[in-house]
């Protein structure tokens, strides 16, 4: 699985969560795998896709799951059934706490998770779940280095820094309504500049109590330019990691980043 692949398919569904209904979420997700673009490497769910965000503290704690249960199961058939790699959040149950978990799942089952660590504290999220307490890991697929953040966290660029270029690709799932639209898109563009490299912005669809969401999934290239293309149901795009090698070694910005140390 770590043979380098230069061109690097990812396709964002950005689905319209019905908040409490695993089984209506994973059936659309099923469904949607349907129309998958062929030759995808990558695909990204949004934020808590199976459950959606809720203020009611008794029901999230209903819903959450331990990472052996129905949701991550189900991830894993996909990821295996479609020789895709699949990352997104879960509503996730750690005694004694709730966390907002990112999952990068490979199709031979292998698996990654991060806790998300800027809780969103305009709402109840920062009291109903506990932050996480690591970096956010990175994962090696097919010969690129992977990040993946949750929402909040992308308006933290210490939080994201990529130093020593220690990730080709950041991904970010995101519950990210159209009210804050303009933030979200130039934060990941200046995510993907300032880090040289792919930055996948993978929204949910729909709308809930807390606003619309529909049209801010996206797919940056290293330079900062929006690449996706509707596809499908999906946003696709294909990355080269040829030409994002060329561009750091031709400027290589990395070479004078400050050092620091993040206290967790």
């Amino acid at each position: 699985m770590n043979k380098l692949t230069d061109h690097m398919r990812i396709a964002i569904l950005p689905l319209d969560i019905k908040t409490g209904d695993k089984d209506a979420n994973m059936e659309a997700v099923a469904e949607a795998f349907g129309k998958l673009p062929e030759k995808t490497d990558i695909v990204v769910l949004p934020e808590l896709f199976s459950t959606g965000y809720s203020d009611n503290a008794g029901l999230m704690a209903e819903l959450a799951e331990r990472n052996t249960g129905a949701t991550i199961d189900f991830i894993k058939e996909l990821a295996r059934k479609h020789l895709c790699a699949i990352a997104g959040s879960f509503l996730a149950s750690t005694h004694p706490h709730l966390y907002n978990r990112a999952f990068f799942i490979e199709p031979n089952g292998e698996e990654t998770f991060y806790d998300k660590r800027h809780l969103f504290s305009v709402s109840s999220e920062a009291k109903i779940l506990h932050r996480g307490t690591q970096l956010p890991k990175t994962v090696r697929f097919r010969g690129w280095n992977i990040a993946t953040i949750v929402c909040y966290d992308l308006r933290f660029p210490v939080w994201c820094r990529n130093r020593h270029n220690g990730y080709d690709m950041l991904i970010a799932v995101a519950n990210w309504p159209k009210v804050r639209g303009y933030a979200w898109e130039h934060l990941l563009m200046a995510r993907a500049i300032e880090n040289q490299c792919c930055v996948v912005g993978a929204d949910r669809g729909g709308s809930d109590e807390y606003g619309s969401y529909d049209g801010l999934s996206q797919i940056y290239d290293c330079f900062g330019k929006a690449i996706g293309t509707p596809a499908g149901g999906f946003i696709v795009a294909d990355i080269s990691r040829s030409k994002q090698d060329e561009y750091r070694r031709t400027f290589p910005a990395a070479e004078d980043a400050d050092d620091f140390v993040i206290s967790i």
